[in-house]
């Protein structure tokens, strides 16, 4: 069974409840119907009235923008959780991606996918004004899930490739922890989490090399239950031969499968070096880093794209 068949068959066992705030777009609608027949998860639809009853599958749950009652409760929610004025929150929850990450705030929905019609940017911006960060994090980043070829096949996660630009030590150390939970809820390993930098265990002198030593000891007092070992050059985290030379003592023994870049120049040049002399697949970029789900799609994403997507979201949920 393929990585992707997996993904679909661990949804159909969770039936989470996925919010999609971008209706218009007929990508959308496709993937809801497919999600709603196959049983991948259980789809809603954020539509502003122009839907009628025959524009939506009947296994597919459809909610109005202008639903007063939902309206009047999220802008509440928000205004308390914000500390803005209640008219004020009622003018912002009335937005797509508003209205859908106030759902998964107030627990109407479990995980939000969007980003078809909106950018990143604001996919961000929405989760973080209304889902807020997890525990220990203080901004959002994301991850790939990085398939490379054999028998058999080897998957790792590579974080952060695509958000995070210049993350600091505290941030690095959340990017870390959130990326290993995300190791055990999607992939089903134990996560060996390699901080890497160009020096290993001291053997070069640089503030970047302090940043991602502090990081490390940052991300074992957040999940002291981790294994998590740094600063690593790729090398020392990932061959056996070499981490018994550079670094003897750490308890990856060159057997990382949680690889964490020290900044976005390393982590994009890193996951696409793999993806194309590799010829490894990569899945993603996956967000996280929210107190609930929140992942954003390409622009270009295709209608199998929005599956898989919201599939994954509904395995980072609890």
């Amino acid at each position: 069974m393929s990585l992707r068949q997996q993904f679909m068959e661990k949804a159909r066992k969770a039936q989470r409840r996925i919010v999609l705030p971008e209706s218009s777009d007929d990508r959308i609608m496709n993937a809801a119907r497919i999600l709603a027949m196959d049983g991948i998860v259980k789809p809603i639809v954020v539509h502003d009235g122009s839907l009628s009853s025959r524009d939506i599958p009947g296994s597919v749950t459809a909610v109005e923008l202008d639903n007063r009652e939902l309206l009047e409760r999220y802008a509440e929610l928000y205004a308390k959780a914000r500390g803005v004025k209640v008219g004020v929150a009622s003018r912002l929850v009335k937005k797509p991606l508003m209205f859908g990450a106030m759902m998964v705030a107030a627990g109407d929905a479990d995980a939000m996918v969007a980003g078809v019609a909106y950018p990143t940017a604001q996919v961000i911006s929405a989760a973080g004004l209304c889902v807020g960060y997890a525990e220990g994090v203080t901004s959002p980043s994301s991850f790939f899930i990085m398939v490379l070829p054999g028998e058999p096949e080897r998957v790792m996660i590579f974080a952060d490739c695509a958000v995070a630009v210049d993350p600091t030590a505290d941030e690095l150390a959340g990017i870390a922890v959130t990326s290993a939970r995300n190791a055990q809820k999607l992939l089903g390993i134990e996560p060996r989490v390699a901080m890497l930098s160009f020096s290993t265990h001291g053997s070069a002198a640089h503030p970047d090399v302090d940043k991602v030593v502090a990081a490390t000891k940052r991300a074992r007092e957040l999940a002291p239950d981790l294994m998590i070992d740094g600063e690593l050059q790729l090398d020392a985290a990932i061959v056996e031969s070499v981490a018994k030379k550079k670094c003897p003592d750490s308890p990856l023994a060159g057997r990382a499968n949680v690889l964490i870049f020290p900044d976005l120049n390393s982590g994009n040049i890193g996951y696409k070096l793999t993806q194309r002399l590799a010829g490894a697949a990569a899945i993603g970029p996956v967000m996280q880093g929210f107190s609930k789900p929140v992942n954003d799609l390409s622009r270009g994403a295709s209608v199998d794209d929005i599956v898989m997507v919201c599939a994954i979201a509904s395995l980072q949920c609890g």
